[in-house]
């Protein structure tokens, strides 16, 4: 690895992005708002649940199908920061939106919720493609559990300010008032206020790659989606090219599904079932954190050295023995232990998947490829939070809908099982140094 100034810069800018963004998915996405509309905003916490996993369900499906387009787009014409930074721009406009939905405004949190998950989501297609960019093939895996880990890192250093600042004081900072919930609220505000901050050295350190334009120049806004559609026909018309890519998407999109809704109703699942109060959902988050940041941090040096597939089968098996003992745990001591285990493997997988897709992706169609990355794992991300939903309803349990998770891991462990990790690099065509 070129071990430069100015590549370690990138490699700086790039893990800071992680730092910044996970602190909506840990206080947004999991832990505190989901819980906070759950119990505060719906009417009840079945009906809430319910609707948090529609929520979830539309940022999938929408997801799904603007991230292939969008990384042809911007493989086409240079555009990969700038996508990055309108998706981020939108993400931290719309968080910092949900301080001000009050109780009862169900569909208002909704709406917002939606739009600022989206333009989170779309945003990784842009920041995972830089991944192949500032590493080695030698040192990909490592750099990837190096973004997951300090990304863990950043969740949680948030989450001890909220925790520290607004959840547990008797006097919130500010004078916020519990009654209200203003004080759960207002963490929306910090964590529009930390990405803002934080995603600032990826801005300014990491470099674009080089444009790919049609003959004649420079293309306008038409040409660079005409040809941005054409690059997504003639992608899929080579597709046999890059067998072990179509495997990982097709097996990424199921065992994905499974982690996708542990993150959705992880902190959902723990009020609802086990009676946790904000301040042990605090806690948990921040536990859950630290194992994950260790796990991605472990996993990545051995993802170098036996392979992200072999990292992936481990997470995968792992997690789908932690979601049966959350199901089944009667008290609130099996379910930590389930919890932990969680943690420690969620951020090896999805640091896994990152890496070897970036073994196995041609040069020239980075975000393209990524951009179908997160299609793979949106496309049938709505079926975890709609069963979910379903059987919650049905069977008036939480356990029956948390049930479903399980199946994800499974089947999706076993398509995994199919891919052939030297074909893929081979298939790249990239020089091994």
């Amino acid at each position: 690895m070129n071990t430069s100034r100015t590549d370690k810069k990138q490699i700086f800018g790039w893990v800071m992005y992680d730092f910044a963004n996970s602190a909506y998915t840990t206080l947004v996405v999991t832990f505190i708002y989901a819980t906070y509309f759950v119990s505060a905003i719906a009417p009840d916490k079945i009906y809430g649940t319910a609707l948090w996993s529609r929520g979830v369900t539309v940022t999938a499906l929408v997801v799904a199908f603007l991230s292939p387009l969008l990384g042809a787009l911007a493989d086409q014409g240079h555009l990969r920061k700038a996508f990055l930074f309108i998706s981020t721009a939108v993400c931290v406009a719309g968080t910092a939106m949900l301080n001000f939905v009050m109780p009862g405004q169900v569909y208002q949190a909704l709406v917002l919720f939606i739009l600022s998950n989206v333009a989170f989501e779309l945003g990784m297609v842009f920041y995972n493609a830089f991944l192949p960019d500032v590493s080695t093939p030698e040192t990909i895996g490592r750099i990837s559990g190096i973004g997951w880990g300090v990304g863990y890192i950043g969740g949680l250093a948030a989450m001890f300010i909220a925790m520290a600042g607004f959840i547990s004081p008797e006097v919130p900072w500010f004078g916020l008032a519990k009654e209200t919930g203003a004080h759960v609220r207002a963490t929306n505000l910090l964590v529009a206020a930390w990405i803002g901050v934080f995603c600032i050295p990826l801005f300014l350190l990491v470099k674009s790659g080089p444009a790919k334009h049609a003959r004649g120049g420079r293309p306008g806004t038409a040409g660079l989606v005409t040809a941005g559609i054409l690059d997504i026909k003639t992608t899929f018309k080579e597709i046999r090219a890059y067998k072990e890519i179509v495997k990982l998407l097709v097996a990424r999109m199921i065992y994905n599904d499974g982690l996708v809704t542990i993150f959705a109703f992880g902190g959902i699942y723990a009020a609802g079932t086990f009676g946790f109060t904000f301040q042990e959902i605090m806690i948990f988050g921040i536990v859950l954190n630290v194992a994950a940041g260790i796990g991605a941090l472990v996993m990545g040096i051995f993802d170098d050295r036996l392979g992200g597939k072999k990292t992936i089968q481990i997470s995968n098996i792992v997690l789908a023995l932690a979601a049966l003992l959350a199901v089944v745990a009667p008290d609130k001591t099996l379910f930590w232990v389930s919890g932990i285990l969680v943690g420690f493997f969620a951020g090896p997988n999805q640091s896994a998947s990152r890496s070897l897709l970036g073994r196995f992706v041609p040069r020239e169609k980075e975000n393209q490829f990524f951009g179908f990355f997160a299609f793979s794992g949106k496309l049938t991300a709505f079926f975890g939070p709609m069963l979910l939903g379903i059987l919650t309803q049905a069977f008036d349990s939480q356990r029956a809908g948390i049930s479903v998770v399980v199946l994800f891991f499974v089947i999706g462990g076993l398509i995994l099982s199919r891919v052939d990790e030297e074909k893929g690099v081979a298939a790249a065509g990239k020089p091994e140094g």
